[in-house]
């Protein structure tokens, strides 16, 4: 009987082991996407984009077999102030009227510690494709206090130059470098909406 429970034991890990990546919803009430930049020298701005649709396919036991597609809307952007808003969304830096979304999609996710992974994968932006890498940190995985559902919770961080982007308006005094940070939580969908 107890060399039974074992197999058995051992068959259920390796059917986890090898199970493939399942899908989750990034939650859009606990997804932050930031980026930053210096301001003359003098200051140092900061904006979100408040809007997003998310491909997440998400491996809790083995994360490097995970994928991600991101696509932002530019028309989202959100820096406290209309003005620069509109100017941001200008021909000057963004031109949304032209190029009115900027899409992320993974092509390698590597392990580099017990919670840290590096997301290798192309941004689209400004009508250019560059291949960038989120430093991520796993921040935990595990049932959702609230109802149960299996779930997960990540930080990344990247810099990007965007003058690799077409986007090189006034630059130096306006920084080329601009910092990156993403914070989210993604579940499982509720059974009704998992098809």
């Amino acid at each position: 009987m107890r060399r039974s429970l074992l197999i058995f034991v051992a068959l259920l890990a390796a059917g986890i082991a090898q199970a493939a990546p399942t899908r989750y919803d990034l939650d859009p009430k606990h997804t932050q996407v930031r980026f930053s930049w210096s301001h003359l020298g003098f200051s140092h701005q900061v904006g979100r984009f408040d809007q997003f649709d998310a491909k997440f396919q998400f491996d809790p036991v083995d994360p490097a077999k995970s994928t991600l597609e991101v696509t932002i809307p530019i028309a989202g952007i959100d820096t406290g102030v209309a003005a620069l808003d509109e100017h941001l969304r200008s021909p000057d830096f963004f031109d949304a009227g032209k190029y009115p979304t900027a899409t992320f999609r993974s092509t390698k996710v590597e392990a580099v510690g017990t919670k840290a992974l590096k997301v290798s994968g192309d941004l689209t932006l400004h009508g250019v494709t560059k291949p960038v890498v989120l430093d991520v940190t796993i921040n935990q995985v595990g049932p959702y206090p609230m109802g149960g559902r299996p779930a997960a919770g990540f930080d990344a961080t990247t810099t990007l130059k965007r003058s690799d982007f077409g986007i090189s308006k006034y630059v130096p005094n306006v920084s080329d470098d601009i910092a990156l940070s993403i914070t989210t939580e993604a579940q499982l969908p509720k059974p009704d909406t998992a098809k």
